[in-house]
């Protein structure tokens, strides 16, 4: 049985569910993470130049994902140099103990860093902390290490392990491997034109770049001190913590598993102690099941939901915000969570329907939707110069509730009454049914989403908190906005405790 205790967090600080204030929509002092920066250049998906280094997603969806035999080959790699067996870490953290999930952070903007003064303040006395997904925007490449890992985590004073995302794929992992796994690149398999599928893809296809080793060296002190320091096996893993283990599998660009790794997490997840599992692409996501097929036959979740491998959660990264599902299987509950919201581009959440997999009440996610519809009409009535299409926090709470039927999250200041106006702004922006029922909603989620990134709080940006305790597991979501009020007091957006079940 699972417990949330989100009153007890609404007691303990403000946050998006308790005012406006904790959603940092009233944040009239701007956070201390502008002073980290190196520089003030933003990332934007909206460079030509961006969208072309990151053609292997388009190109894998076109030709093929060719992940899974470069996957393969690392592995080899890794065994030949010793790598444990099992790909098995195991750290001595005692009885109690406590670490940090974190999805999707390498963009190297302001987003990113609005997330390290909390981060920093509440991971403390974390064991380690764990990237979950696309560690580096747009490619994963080495010579983007310094001021999108290095830089912004180097006073995190613990080890920090990784699983991949898409996005570090499209360097063909070499970034990833030589930063987590200390590998040397491996050698470029060239082949000759074919007129095929897979051809046409390597014709296309973007090459690893080549690693500026004494640069990265120099980026490697900035995270020098021992107590930083670790090494994994391969790029995916499982932590032994004793009273439990963190599974970490490889997605690659299509997130799907390879034969050899399917069998091996098989075999990590036949050991009886409680688990949980992370992924690069989240099984359960805006409403969405994707079990993750694993080569050969048979799904991730599949062994996920088999009750004698004991998962407890499976948070994955991949889309930049927080949701949770608590998926009820056979007599126990098992936590799916979205935790993408680590630093790069905000998903949009208003353009999550009325959810179906779970009792809509139960669903949490970070942004709310109505601060998400709230957030992109501030935006977009400004970049058209549309002054009709803003709507207050109020009114997207009002338009969001109406819309999925659920209990505002949040109280208003007072009633209020929607209006044709609204409903049309709501719209154009992807969280009302529109005429001839056009799939705005898929559309803004996709593709508008990923061209509005901003620089300016609230950022709506968050990292999880884990921690054993006694016998129970406890999973916190932490909210950061890039305002002051939220860097000295991080607001508790979601809660759950977790019983550890006796093995």
């Amino acid at each position: 049985m699972v417990t949330v205790d989100v009153a007890a967090a609404r007691g303990k600080q403000g946050s998006s569910r308790v005012s406006e204030e904790g959603a940092g929509w009233d944040g009239q002092q701007i956070g201390t993470f502008e002073a980290l920066r190196p520089n003030r250049k933003s990332f934007t998906w909206l460079n030509p130049r961006t969208l072309w280094r990151s053609r292997n997603e388009i190109l894998a969806g076109l030709f093929g994902d060719p992940s899974a035999e470069v996957r393969r080959r690392w592995v080899a790699s890794q065994r030949e140099n010793g790598a444990d067996p099992d790909f098995r870490i195991t750290r001595e953290v005692g009885q109690d103990f406590s670490f940090l999930v974190i999805g999707d952070t390498g963009e190297g903007d302001a987003s990113q860093y609005a997330v390290v003064p909390g981060l920093l303040k509440l991971g403390a006395d974390t064991s380690f902390a764990v990237i979950a997904s696309d560690v580096i925007y747009p490619t994963g490449a080495a010579s983007d290490y310094c001021d999108k890992f290095f830089r912004p985590l180097k006073d995190y004073d613990a080890p920090i392990y990784a699983i991949p995302g898409n996005h570090d794929w499209y360097d063909g992992l070499g970034g990833f491997m030589r930063v987590f796994c200390g590998s040397k690149p491996l050698q470029v398999q060239r082949e000759g034109f074919r007129l095929s599928p897979a051809g046409l893809r390597g014709l296309l296809w973007k090459k690893p770049e080549a690693i500026d080793e004494p640069a990265l060296e120099e980026a490697w002190k900035l995270r020098g001190r021992p107590s930083q320091q670790a090494v994994q096996p391969a790029p995916y893993w499982v932590l032994d913590l004793g009273r439990l283990l963190v599974v970490g599998i490889d997605t690659g660009i299509r997130g799907t598993l390879d034969r050899e790794q399917g069998e091996w997490l098989r075999h990590v997840s036949a050991d009886p102690r409680p688990k949980i599992l992370l992924t690069g692409k989240p099984i359960y996501v805006c409403d969405d099941y994707k079990p993750c097929p694993i080569e050969g036959g048979g799904t991730v979740d599949e062994i996920v939901t088999a009750p004698e491998h004991n998962y407890l959660a499976a948070i994955g990264g991949d889309v930049h915000n927080y949701q949770r599902f608590p998926v009820k299987v056979g007599d126990r509950v098992i936590q799916y969570l979205v935790a993408g919201g680590g630093g790069a581009f905000m998903h949009a959440t208003h353009t999550i329907p009325r959810v179906t997999r779970v009792p809509e009440d139960a669903f949490k996610c970070y942004p709310l939707r109505g601060d998400s519809l709230s957030f992109y009409s501030l935006l977009y009535s400004r970049r058209l110069r549309m002054k009709w299409l803003y709507l207050t926090p109020d009114q997207g709470l009002a338009l969001m509730s109406e819309r999925v039927g659920n209990t505002p999250p949040r109280d208003m200041t007072e009633p209020v009454p929607i209006t044709s106006r609204m409903k049309w702004a709501a719209r154009i922006l992807g969280a009302w049914p529109f005429p001839l029922s056009l799939p705005v909603g898929r559309f803004f989620h996709r593709w508008i989403s990923e061209l509005s990134d901003w620089d300016t709080p609230p950022f709506f940006k968050s990292f999880l908190h884990l921690s054993v305790a006694g016998d129970e597991l406890h999973i916190r979501c932490f909210a950061a906005t890039g305002c002051l009020a939220q860097e000295l007091n991080p607001p508790l957006e979601d809660e759950i405790k977790i019983p550890l079940p006796a093995v």
